[in-house]
């Protein structure tokens, strides 16, 4: 796991090595264990790395590294989890141990389609003099950063967008993409906030130049193709087979690993899994809580993952002055303002990670590819309900009954403002508009944000190009939806889960994002992955035994909740620091906000989690560090 930097450039780069360190100075925390630097002859390409070493701990290992033979150059963030099978399959003699020297071998071997071979999280590049050119690569799911823009003839990339704000001509925010972060709490197209800045999409690669335009081609897809011909025991097995073969690579390492244990399902089963590939010594689990009440507190689930398994729990406690003291930190970690507040709490258990090892092992994937969002309940109860009425519940639309869903409706028993919002305006519409409706945060900001100043229509196009997509069957809502997430919310959770993690120098592998899960889970019918309308029914179906009662039986979680709004009411520390940030004049200007704004009825009117106002604060804060 490490930072990367690159410059690529027609004419000779002034002063290469000034802007190589510049760059590579701002992701310096990514890799305290050591920095490189190369920089061609005529000083129109240079590329930079630091290092958190993980897998061959020499000197060995350092990037960017050189091929001797070839002249190929890399610089690479990631873990390759395949690379002793990739070692032996390419064959011939190898300078190190390290998963660099696989990638470069690889591309010697086969080319761009080098990437079809890999299994690991990867963003990198590689200079090949022989074509002149650049291969640039992300991984299929975007768990490692790459991003980038053109200055002034110059192209620059990097694992993170505060290495390349120094080379910015000009600092304005994107429009299409603040709609989309007010409709979203991030944004989906692919664009960041600062115009002009963009992510190399993942599942991504291509040869780059600075003769020609930036285009990169899709080398995978996930295709949701559902399985008739298949028993549920053959699903449970093969979901066994394969996650046990992803936690086993994952363990992959020459440093120690643990894992991150919020308490519920997904999280939970990783550290049991791990703990099964590695059944002697110490294994450390790690989670966070509030003191406010039980309602911030999961750390009890985790002490019974920990006291059934033989592992070492450590517990983060979290208050108020941590937030105050360490938001615009995490804000100018996290690169760009994700709404959600759950980057503060794993900004704080990251932190104590970090100070006894440098891997972890986190659940984010699981809820996407295994239906764990109450919201599909909702969506789904109502389309099911829709069809009982048109007497169309069985022409393949509606897999699962609103019968058999009745029981589980207790899932939704903390989400019912959101089933009050959700159905104040409009029932049984097409499904597209209802599920946009479902996650459309914009709802809520009457009398916060200027309508003149945003377009919501644009986020909705935006929404209905990734809904309606040809890898997802016409009539498979449930996947639809799973689908739809799969490509947008996680690759944001992803960004959490990766800057929150690499502020603090330390590596987050997330197993259930090995593709052959994903394919694999592509194929699982409704009738078995969402029967009775039980979120994430198979993962529990398969490993039940595995995990304590607690965790197995439990319906009400909730992520990572925040007591923000038990603060704010107090009216303490963090409601002066909300006050002093938003209250400013600087922020009461900003064109988005209704000049006309009450910031303490909106303080007080907020809900228990405070979505909107952390989405504001958030994105203040952020202005202020990248824009302003």
């Amino acid at each position: 796991m490490c930072g990367v930097f690159a410059f690529i450039s027609k004419a000779p780069v002034k002063d290469a090595a000034t802007v190589l360190h510049t760059g590579i100075e701002k992701l310096r925390h990514r890799g305290p264990d050591g920095e490189g630097k190369w920089i061609a002859e005529d000083h129109c390409i240079g590329l930079a790395h630091v290092r958190l070493s993980v897998i061959d701990l020499s000197t060995h290992a350092s990037q960017p590294m050189k091929d001797p033979a070839s002249g190929l150059v890399i610089t690479f963030n990631g873990e390759i989890y395949n690379h002793i099978e990739l070692r032996r399959e390419i064959g011939g003699h190898f300078h190190s141990e390290s998963d660099t020297e696989v990638i470069l071998r690889a591309y010697l071997k086969w080319g761009e389609a080098c990437v079809n071979k890999l299994r690991g999280m990867f963003a990198f590049i590689i200079w090949d003099p022989i074509r002149n050119k650049s291969f640039v690569a992300r991984d299929r799911f975007g768990i490692k950063p790459l991003y980038f823009t053109t200055q002034g003839g110059v192209t620059y990339f990097a694992s993170e967008i505060k290495a390349l704000v120094p080379f910015m001509i000009q600092r304005t925010i994107s429009s299409a993409a603040l709609s989309e972060y007010f409709a979203f709490q991030f944004t989906i197209s692919g664009s960041a906030l600062m115009e002009g800045v963009h992510e190399v999409p993942a599942a991504h690669c291509g040869m780059v130049s600075a003769e020609s335009n930036i285009v990169f081609h899709r080398y995978w897809e996930v295709h949701y193709e559902p399985d008739a011909y298949h028993t549920e025991q053959y699903f449970v097995e093969r979901l066994h087979e394969l996650m046990a073969e992803s936690v086993e690579m994952h363990m992959r390492a020459d440093v120690e690993v643990g894992a991150y244990v919020s308490g519920g399902v997904d999280s939970s089963l990783l550290a049991i899994l791990a703990r099964e590939s590695r059944p002697t010594g110490q294994f450390k689990i790690f989670n966070g809580r509030f003191t406010e009440g039980p309602e911030y507190d999961e750390s009890r689930y985790a002490s019974d993952v920990a006291n059934q398994n033989g592992l070492s729990c450590f517990i983060q406690d979290i208050n108020e002055r941590d937030f105050v003291d360490n938001f615009r930190k995490i804000i100018y970690h996290l690169d760009e303002p994700i709404a959600g507040p759950g980057s503060f709490p794993q900004f704080m258990v990251s932190r104590l990670a970090a100070s006894k090892l440098k891997v972890v092992l986190g659940g984010q994937g699981g809820d996407e590819i295994f239906g764990g969002y109450a919201r599909y309940l909702v969506a789904y109860f109502e389309q099911c309900i829709k069809g009982a009425l048109e007497g169309t519940s069985h022409n393949g639309q509606f897999i699962v009954t609103y019968e058999s869903i009745i029981p589980n409706l207790i899932t939704l028993k903390e989400y019912q403002p959101l089933l009050k919002e959700f159905w104040s305006s409009g029932l049984f519409g097409p499904r597209d508009e209802r599920y946009f409706r479902l996650i459309n945060r914009s709802n809520t900001l009457g009398g916060v944000i200027t309508p003149d100043a945003i377009s919501f229509d644009s986020a909705f196009e935006a929404f209905q190009k990734i809904f309606w997509v040809d890898n997802v069957g016409p009539e498979a809502y449930f996947d639809r939806m799973t689908h739809f997430d799969f490509k947008t919310l996680l690759p944001a959770l992803l960004q959490v889960e990766d800057r929150m993690s690499m502020a603090h120098g330390l590596e987050s592998r997330v197993p259930f994002l090995d593709h052959p899960v994903v394919d694999f889970a592509a194929t699982i019918p409704p009738n078995i992955k969402f029967a009775n309308g039980e979120l994430k029914r198979l993962l529990r179906l398969a490993f039940g035994s595995k995990l304590p009662e607690s965790v197995r039986d439990r319906r009400d979680k909730m992520g990572f909740p925040v007591p923000l709004n038990k603060w704010l009411k107090s009216g303490g520390l963090a409601y002066q620091f909300v006050q002093d940030t938003l209250g400013s004049s600087r922020a009461r200007n900003r064109a988005y906000l209704e000049p006309k704004l009450d910031l303490a009825s909106l303080i007080d009117t907020q809900g228990g989690f405070s979505r909107n106002l952390w989405g504001l604060l958030s994105l203040e804060l952020w202005q202020q560090e990248f824009v302003d």
